[in-house]
């Protein structure tokens, strides 16, 4: 089947969908005239009033989603977003309208600026796109830092070829019913009573069945925007922005998880403007090859059934096909050694800074700003102080435990105070050395920190292992807060790798062997003494 007979099924099928709405008012229509003209007796008044109310639910239903439908083309507000305009960013609108000129498409009456690794063309379109109106840009400011600006007129080209490409007009017509057909489901699933969903039900399986008969004609729609990128962007371009925008969207998910969101467990925020503008310094930091393993090391996402995006291999696949133009191209590198996009926006600060404004919820912007390295050092500090604190509360416990069983009072059960946990008072660095060396870590200390239930049941050497790992890390935190203490680890932003601390090489050298040692079946703390022991005598 060619494309135009899978566009002109799908066009019939959506104005199907239409008459689904028509034919169900008419019916209910029917049946309350019936109701109210012919069966019209006292003993059926009953029937006919709960009858009549569901026929105007229903109906109220319909004609909610056939509206929903006819306004999904409507541009809504998009709060989460900075307006440009040509007077504040001259260089990125004069590259939107080339790329609009070149693709013979109108260039958008307004540009945002998002946080996300994306970009897209939205219009305020009437009567599902046949009348054009208001259009709309959004970019990411995560995708500017990360492509060239060969790349980037690559995504600009292919995002007015959805709108420019003449050969599929029939087929714009039907992506448009996509997303007014799934407007009108949600609009149905929105509706909350048993009757919205009774009905809804019947539109969602017809819902189906169009999207099914329309998902060829969304991929064509998409390969065909690949082949108007690349004929004007250049080929190799095209096919290296594709391969791109996947690795900046993973390496962006790992900013936001690694450095975004580092200081909230302090309740803190990096420097204004940071909470985004950091992304361009850890790309800066890495090589391709180590942002591409970010990507590797992630699962895909399960693809989703009605996706229109074929998937990038077979788009890249498709459009290396096609026929080179190294004018076009800017070079036999696809333009990957250009400035990159970010280049384009004057004071970028301020724009980081704006967006960061329109993203943050107002809880979170009132947060206090700690510079990167702060930051680093804040969370270093709770983390250890969270990895140490279910070590230190057994250590105390058992200690007190086995002071009891040797018939000695301590100082707090002569006072009749409380528990030494509730008071705060947790053992330090030495002292849970010293119950190491007194034999209590496997006898009493490794059952006192928690566990899963299912871990409960282990015993022997397979309880050793399991909750050695545990009692490592709380070792390890309160070497950290020692060491922070001292002056002797100082905070490291380490954009190529993970935030964290840098310690003094003795320590990089041969921390992990004296805490090996230290948690061993046979515990020696001496290696972890001699480390604290040198620690003290290098000056801070």
């Amino acid at each position: 089947m060619t494309f135009r007979l899978r566009a002109l099924r799908a066009l019939v099928l959506l104005v199907g969908f239409y008459l689904l709405g028509a034919v169900l008012l008419a019916a209910m229509a029917g049946l309350d005239w019936l109701l109210v003209t012919r069966l019209a007796t006292e003993r059926a008044a009953w029937l006919e009033g709960g009858v009549l109310t569901v026929t105007v639910l229903l109906a109220a239903a319909i004609v909610r989603g056939m509206v929903a439908a006819l306004r999904a083309g409507r541009l809504r507000p998009v709060p989460d977003a900075v307006a440009v305009t040509p007077q504040d960013q001259p260089e990125l609108w004069e590259l939107v309208r080339a790329a609009a000129e070149v693709t013979g498409e109108r260039p958008p009456d307004e540009l945002l600026l998002v946080a996300d690794v994306n970009a897209g063309v939205a219009e305020r379109s009437r009567l599902l796109g046949l009348i054009p109106g208001r259009r709309r840009m959004l970019l990411g400011l995560p995708l500017l830092a990360g492509l060239t600006v060969p790349h980037l007129r690559a995504v600009l080209a292919h995002e007015f070829g959805h709108f420019g490409n003449g050969d599929t007009r029939l087929g714009g017509i039907a992506m448009r019913g996509r997303t007014a057909v799934l407007h009108t489901v949600e609009a149905f699933d929105r509706g909350g009573t048993r009757y919205h969903v009774a009905v809804g039900r019947l539109y969602a399986a017809y819902a189906r069945m169009f999207l099914n008969a329309s998902q060829s004609v969304a991929r064509c729609q998409e390969l065909a925007a690949d082949r108007v990128a690349a004929r004007h962007a250049g080929r190799d371009a095209t096919a290296a922005a594709l391969r791109a925008v996947p690795v900046l969207g993973a390496a962006h998910s790992h900013y936001l998880d690694t450095y975004a969101a580092l200081g909230g467990p302090v309740g803190a925020l990096p420097p204004e403007g940071e909470v985004h503008g950091g992304f361009r310094r850890m790309l800066a930091a890495r090589t391709d090859e180590q942002l591409a393993a970010l990507c590797a090391g992630r699962r895909p996402p399960r693809p989703h059934r009605y996706d229109s995006h074929p998937p990038t291999a077979e788009r890249v696949a498709l459009i290396e096909q096609l026929p080179g133009d190294s004018r076009a191209d800017g070079g036999s590198d696809g333009g990957t050694g250009g400035p990159f996009a970010l280049a384009l926006l004057r004071d970028p600060e301020s724009v980081f800074a704006a967006l960061e404004a329109r993203t943050l919820a107002p809880e979170a912007a009132r947060l206090p700003r700690l510079s990167w390295d702060e930051l680093v050092l804040a969370r270093a500090v709770a983390d250890a102080e969270g990895w140490s604190r279910p070590l230190q509360t057994a250590v105390v416990r058992a200690v007190r435990v086995a002071e009891r069983a040797a018939g000695r009072e301590t100082d707090r059960e002569a006072r009749g105070t409380a528990d030494p946990v509730a008071d705060g008072e947790l053992p330090g660095l030495e002292e849970v050395l010293d119950a190491f060396d007194r034999g209590l870590l496997w006898s009493a200390v490794a059952d006192r920190i928690p566990k899963p239930p299912q871990a409960g049941r282990l015993t022997g050497a397979s309880a050793r292992n399991f909750i050695r790992p545990r009692i490592f890390d709380g070792l390890a935190g309160l070497v950290h807060l020692r060491l922070i203490a001292e002056g002797h680890a100082t905070p490291d932003i380490a954009w190529s790798g993970r935030p964290g601390l840098a310690l003094p090489e003795t320590w990089e050298r041969e921390m992990d062997d004296a805490l090996d040692a230290a948690v061993a079946d046979t515990p020696d703390t001496a290696p972890l003494r001699a480390l604290l022991a040198g620690s003290r005598r290098v000056p801070a």
